[in-house]
């Protein structure tokens, strides 16, 4: 090897390991620089950090004071409060909900509670616990299927209303003592009249048994007016009957049917009622239901004969049963449309004026209502509205 050729050879060494010092150092500032990067992002990360912890601090102590503040209201609040797990166990009651009990419920099972201590009432979602009258009112809480029961003591609230309805009951008799006194006179003195008839020697058979027939009626008659005075007086008891609502229209539709037949009057009756029910007095729906229709076939009598129709319509609108009642007659005026539940008021000269407002009392006594549309020579329609399944309400409350 010449000798310029072995010079050559270390010039080319330190070239190369000049050029790998300066990668070498090229890459320690690049890692200096990332170092310094990443220890910046740190420090940010530590200063959002240490910000976000503090918003979670007080975000937390704010839920404390809210959850203290919310168990204080519950503690205070005198309406018991009852929460269920999707199992329908108690997993939380407040003092009231436990002093009204007058045992400690958490842990329970809801419906065997219920069933032990809940005695139903005639009234939906109203119970007898001990001697105290609660109502319950249920909310769902969240999507696991846990429930709020809110369990309110109605005890003084019903006592006076019952008060108050006896008051208003009383208020009204006296007020229409001289116009009852005089309508059960009329058919007394005519009752009276036909029998001083019977005991005449010289009139027939035949007269004699038509007078008997007419003292009857008179006597019927004032019999009906004692019985709605009565049941207006003292009002009406609603029992634990379970009711078909179906059947209940039936049996009405079956007795007017003959009663319309005689009137030569078209009865007409579309319901498409199947497995309705409700809970309450099947005597006293089925009165209050036949009041209405009786009313109707009253308003045909004075109409000519192709215009003589009453219609019977049972439905179910917007979660509610329907059962309308509507006929041809004259109509009722708007000045009277406002009076016509009013006790002792009637247009006819033979009524009591008890009739619509029994109705209505026994509508309302069963979570329901009674409305009226009524135009003057167009005939009127009283609509009966009843709470769908109120048997399955009072079931559901009960668990």
């Amino acid at each position: 090897m010449s000798e310029e050729s072995q010079i050559a050879v270390p010039d080319q060494k330190a070239r190369e390991l000049q050029r790998a010092f300066d990668v070498f150092n090229q890459v320690s500032l690049e890692l200096t620089q990332a170092y310094e990067t990443l220890q910046a992002k740190v420090e940010s990360l530590t200063a959002e950090l240490a910000v976000a912890n503090g918003e979670l601090r007080r975000q937390y102590q704010e839920k404390e004071a809210l959850s203290e503040r919310l168990s204080l209201l519950l503690n205070a609040l005198p309406a018991g409060v009852v929460v269920l797990d999707g199992d329908a166990r108690v997993c939380e009651a407040n003092p009231a909900a436990e002093a009204m009990f007058r045992e400690s419920v958490v842990g329970g099972d809801w419906p065997q509670i219920a069933c032990r201590r809940l005695q139903p009432t005639d009234a939906p979602d109203e119970c007898l616990l001990d001697e105290r009258r609660v109502s319950i009112a249920e909310s769902p809480l969240d999507s696991s299927g846990g429930r709020l029961l809110l369990v309110h003591d109605i005890t003084a609230a019903y006592e006076l209303k019952a008060r108050v309805e006896r008051h208003q009951r009383l208020a009204a008799m006296g007020e229409m003592a001289a116009s009852l006194a005089h309508q059960l006179r009329t058919p007394l003195a005519t009752a009276l009249l036909y029998s001083a008839n019977l005991a005449q020697p010289e009139i027939s058979e035949a007269a004699r048994v038509r007078f008997a027939g007419k003292a009857t009626e008179q006597l019927k008659r004032l019999e009906r007016l004692i019985q709605d005075v009565l049941l207006f007086a003292r009002g009406e008891s609603i029992g634990r009957d379970v009711i078909s609502l179906a059947g209940l229209v039936a049996d009405a539709a079956q007795t007017m049917e003959p009663l319309c037949v005689e009137k030569s009057v078209r009865f007409r009756v579309t319901s498409s009622l199947t497995d309705s029910i409700i809970t309450g007095s099947r005597k006293a729906l089925g009165g209050a239901l036949l009041n209405l229709l009786e009313n109707a076939l009253q308003a045909c009598e004075g109409r000519n004969a192709p215009e003589r129709e009453v219609w019977l319509d049972a439905s179910v609108s917007g979660g509610q049963i329907r059962i309308g009642v509507r006929d041809t007659g004259a109509g009722i005026a708007p000045e009277a449309q406002a009076r016509i539940f009013e006790p002792f008021f009637t247009t006819r000269g033979q009524g009591t004026g008890l009739g619509l407002a029994i109705a209505l009392g026994v509508a309302r006594a069963h979570g329901g209502t009674i409305e009226v549309d009524s135009r003057p020579d167009e005939g009127s329609e009283f609509v009966l509205w009843l709470p769908c399944g109120a048997a399955a309400d009072m079931q559901a409350v009960n668990g």
